[in-house]
């Protein structure tokens, strides 16, 4: 094999493979004698077929195959004696080559940057604690009653209200003509939930029982089913009953009715439930000021391949919020005047993943084998019993998808590890405080170091812009981190369809990866909206659930 390096520039480089013709026909060869004793032919005993007929019947496909397999090799030996790191998988193309021919292939691809040595000396955070209050632990607690609510019997005479629950008959028709899933029976509806779409409940209040009424309504503009998206309906409805909420009494009854002995224990357990989310909000400020110091104190070349997927994913997720919007139009013109600023926000994010990842590395930091089948356990669960088995074979064959489902553990032990080398500081605040001072954090600094722009403008930004572009920019670095990536991504494989949530998605490609097939040149479900999912009581289509 021969090879000629045709660029290098920055972390830019290319080379064109010559796979000599000797080369490829020993390995058409060597496939052709592996393959011969499985062909039947009739005529001739199995394994018995002339391998010039074999080569005959067989020989493009032979062909292709031994082509591959020596490109990919070239391209793999390539890796290896240029100690090239991949960003991403790099591209490969056949220029030349055919029968009799040598092959000549153009590899190009994008090396990750050397980091260097990390400067994690002198890091100094504040740590924002809060004592949970008197007043948390008792909200928490009536919304837990609330959610435990009961009803009795209002009687004929009574006027259904807000926080009363009604049980109806109901059909809707759209232009006069009856809708799939649009006639239910017994529904029960508690008024003032928001459960149902909008008007829906309203015009129930003041009915009785045994009662007809007719409600107008208009469908979301969002709705999840698509012929019913922004058109006026009318339903018919009878009133079963009425029932009015009993008054429920925070003791210890009530406690010892979910199994604990009182009402004090149930407290602890909500204010311990409290403590781990306000200690949650302390760690997410920490973090993320650890994060700001790192970007500002770091500053290297990331590979813009690595940006632009990072980019795209930010956008495509930006884009699917717009739509949620109540003037999806005026938010995607909000996000184009800030497009430059996620871009910035996208190369932060590859760089810190880098960056996390080289102290990783460094720092002799690993996800391990105990806490990787804990997190692949975990993550069965979200599959219906079934198909569990089938995840963890898929998470077996998926090594990018093994490393996505580790790379938040992995980031969180490098955070952990850079807290235990910085100097903390604790100050008491108010929950209040605390999330005042986060989204101080969130709204601020949003270009990469050393830009030298002016970043008063983005204190001014409109609150969802401030929102949509801190959660952007908080986003887990090791997203875009090189650690976790396998060294070769094997052909895809299906994993099983979760009973409640998406299958994953790939790891970022990030380390050496393997080489791709040689090619030559140029060789109706609902969207996820804002409201709850329809509660259908007959069809889970069209029922005027929210």
């Amino acid at each position: 094999m021969q090879t000629v390096e045709t660029l290098n520039e920055g972390l830019k480089r290319a080379y064109r493979i010559t796979i000599s013709r000797k080369d490829i026909d020993a390995r058409v060869d060597g496939e052709l004698k592996r393959v011969a004793p499985q062909i039947r032919m009739p005529g001739f005993r199995p394994g018995k077929v002339p391998t010039n007929l074999v080569r005959k019947m067989h020989g493009p496909a032979i062909e292709q195959e031994a082509l591959n397999s020596a490109v990919q090799d070239g391209v793999q030996q390539l890796m290896n004696e240029k100690q090239l790191r991949p960003a991403m998988q790099p591209s490969v193309e056949l220029e030349d080559g055919g029968p009799g021919k040598d092959a000549v292939v153009k590899v190009e691809l994008e090396t990750l940057p050397d980091v260097g040595e990390p400067q994690i000396e002198g890091l100094k955070l504040e740590r924002l604690t809060v004592e949970p209050t008197d007043e948390e632990v008792t909200e928490a607690l009536e919304r837990m009653a609330s959610g435990q609510k009961s009803y009795d019997p209002a009687g004929s005479d009574h006027a259904a209200q807000m926080g009363d629950l009604v049980i109806i008959d109901y059909e809707g028709t759209v232009d006069g003509e009856p809708f799939e899933g649009g006639k239910g029976e017994s529904m029960r509806v508690e008024l003032g939930s928001g459960r149902l779409i909008p008007g829906f409940e309203d015009q129930l209040v003041g009915a009785k029982a045994n009662e007809q009424r007719t409600l107008s309504v208009t469908f979301p503009e969002d709705y999840p089913v698509a012929y019913l998206k922004g058109r006026a309906a009318k339903f018919e409805v009878t009133v079963g009953e009425v029932q009015r909420p009993k008054d429920m009494a925070l003791d210890d009854s009530f406690a010892q009715a979910m199994g604990l002995e009182g009402i004090d224990q149930l407290k602890g357990l909500l204010k311990g439930q409290i403590e781990q989310e306000l200690n949650g909000l302390t760690r997410t400020h920490m973090k993320r000021k650890l994060l700001d110091q790192l970007a500002e104190s770091h500053s290297f070349e990331v590979p813009p391949s690595m940006v632009e997927a990072e980019f795209a994913q930010i956008w495509q997720q930006l884009e699917h919020e717009a739509t949620h919007e109540e003037d999806p139009e005026a938010a995607r013109a909000e996000m184009e005047s800030e497009r430059d600023d996620y871009r910035a926000i996208a190369e932060r994010r590859v760089r810190l993943g880098l960056l996390l990842s080289e102290v990783g590395q460094r720092g002799g930091i690993q996800v391990t084998d105990a806490e990787m089948n804990q997190l692949v356990a975990q993550a069965a669960q979200q599959y219906r019993p079934e198909d569990r088995q089938r995840f963890v074979e898929y998470l077996q064959n998926e090594p990018m998808a093994a490393a996505q489902l580790r790379a938040p553990l992995f980031e969180d032990k490098v955070v952990d590890f850079l807290f235990s080398k910085a100097e903390i500081s604790d100050r008491a605040v108010t929950r209040d405080a605390l999330q005042a001072e986060i989204e101080s954090v969130e709204t601020g600094h949003v270009h990469g170091p050393g830009c030298g722009h002016d970043h008063s403008h983005d204190h001014g930004a409109a609150p969802k812009a401030k929102k949509a572009k801190a959660k952007a920019k908080a986003a887990p670095a090791e997203e875009t981190s090189a650690e976790e990536a396998p060294a070769e991504k094997p052909a895809k494989k299906a994993a099983p369809k979760k009973a409640k949530a998406e299958e994953p998605a790939p790891a970022a490609e990030a380390k050496p990866a393997k080489a791709p097939r040689a090619k030559k040149a140029d060789a109706d479900e609902a969207p996820a909206v804002a409201e709850k999912p329809a509660k259908a009581p007959a069809k889970k289509k069209a029922a005027p659930a929210k």
